[in-house]
């Protein structure tokens, strides 16, 4: 077991109620645990607290069998990779470069990184399908492309599980699915995922596990199926959201209501210009 969070609260002195409120997780080599829940409602707090840039005020997180509190900088580092929503570039190194900074968990503190680093670096690159941009100035991309980059350097750092908080929330369509089908790839591969999003239909398509935060701090997790209901998405979004298996996809989806019947009827008309086209 990677992670093993038990009753953990987290909140900020500028706020009298707990943004995490007693939240107990946990994850495994090879799983998937999408994270949901409003805007404010404590998603981005989480993963800082996984990642041990914050301290909870209560509970224990454990990585590998050790209390995070113990553990340095460094150490973590070599086990959790964390890939933020956003980045803002200070230097204008070459994407190589920026990508090579994932290796500084395994070069000593005063070394330099060998052929091997940056081969490792290139290798990300190559993953993302984003090699065109290594000499390119890390300044210079655009949002989406710098979100690939940071995760590039995190596959880099070579960690057992990555923690991204919204990933696709820089990217085209195209680039969202491509980076969904990398995390699912990665966790195929044996690291462990956990992944904020705002999009309950990414957490259907990646599947695993679905933990679920409220306006109240609290967490309700478990399996996708078990989690991501109709009630408790209305519930959680204040919204009518549909769960519709199609058949064509082979997968259950997310909709909002009123929006099924035009794709519906869409489909229709679509078969019936088929069938006219063969008659």
């Amino acid at each position: 077991m990677i992670y093993d969070v038990k009753n953990i609260s987290f909140t900020y002195p500028s706020r009298d109620a707990p943004v995490l409120n007693n939240v107990s997780l946990t994850l495994e080599k090879g799983e998937i645990l999408s994270v949901l829940g409003p805007n404010g409602a404590g998603k981005s707090t989480l993963l800082g607290c996984l990642t041990g840039l914050l301290s909870v005020l209560s509970g224990s997180i454990s990585v590998n069998g050790r209390d995070i509190s113990d553990i340095s900088r460094r150490e973590t580092a070599k086990v959790i990779g964390y890939v933020p929503q956003s980045h803002s570039p200070v230097f204008s190194y070459t994407v190589l470069h920026f990508v090579m900074l994932g290796r500084a968990p395994h070069v000593g503190a005063f070394s330099k990184p060998k052929k091997e680093d940056e081969e490792t670096a290139y290798d990300a690159l190559k993953t993302l399908s984003i090699e065109h941009l290594a000499l390119r100035p890390y300044t210079q991309l655009s949002g989406g492309e710098r979100q690939q980059a940071v995760i590039a350097r995190t596959l880099a750092q070579q960690p057992e599980a990555i923690l991204f908080d919204e990933p696709t929330a820089h990217l085209d369509y195209g680039n969202q699915h491509r980076i969904l089908n990398l995390i699912k790839t990665l966790s195929n591969d044996g690291y462990g995922i956990i992944i904020t999003t705002h999009n309950p239909d990414h957490a259907l398509m990646l599947g695993g596990r679905a933990a679920i935060i409220d306006r109240n701090g609290n967490v309700d997790s478990g399996g996708c199926g078990e989690i991501i209901t109709e009630d408790k998405l209305k519930e959680v979004y204040n919204t009518d959201l549909r769960l519709l298996y199609i058949e064509q996809l082979a997968r259950t989806v997310c909709l909002p209501a009123g929006l099924p019947a035009a794709a519906i009827s869409q489909s229709a008309n679509n078969n019936r210009g088929s069938d006219c086209a063969n008659s």
